[in-house]
């Protein structure tokens, strides 16, 4: 699947099949995160990749937008560098280029929580304390048959304007 085509048909998956993800699949996540681009290229970021189910359970317990990460094959929780004022938007491009590149290879995933609702899941997983956590990212093989593609935007000429504000793309 090209990278256009993983962007304009991923979906958020919440229920995952009971099948392991390949440990190769897993590290080729990793790495996708390990090379996005980053600010001044400082890296501010931390994979913690999680597959011991009782982990998960405990994880999915304790982020409230997101239980279904007790049933993933594995998540990988992100934290970045607090004193990076690049952390957030570069382990965020992080995160998508992980759940594009499992996209592209039918695991599904989908980012739970947002930064600072994790404090307690810290101590869980010995994150230092200079670290913050962005997000929890469970992932596994889609449950259902996904209509990839089927997807509510708003129309282009709404969000994308040419040369000047109100002047609509499209």
């Amino acid at each position: 699947m090209d990278v256009f085509e993983a962007i304009r048909t991923i979906v958020a998956v919440r229920k995952y099949q009971d099948r392991p993800v390949p440990e190769e699949l897993i590290h080729r996540l990793v790495e996708a995160a390990r090379l996005t681009a980053s600010s001044r290229n400082l890296q501010p970021w931390h994979f913690i990749v999680v597959r011991d189910r009782e982990m998960l359970r405990q994880l999915g317990a304790m982020a409230t937008t997101g239980p279904y990460t007790a049933d993933a094959a594995f998540a990988i929780v992100v934290a970045y560098e607090k004193d990076s004022p690049f952390g957030v938007s570069d382990a965020s491009q992080a995160i998508h280029a992980m759940m594009l590149t499992a996209w592209a290879e039918g695991v599904g995933s989908n980012w739970v929580g947002f930064a600072n609702r994790f404090e307690a899941v810290k101590p869980l997983l010995n994150v230092p304390d200079e670290l913050d956590l962005l997000a929890i990212v469970p992932f596994g093989y889609p449950v259902a048959t996904l209509g990839k593609g089927k997807k509510r935007r708003k129309a282009l000429g709404e969000v994308a304007h040419r040369e000047r504000f109100g002047r609509p793309f499209a």
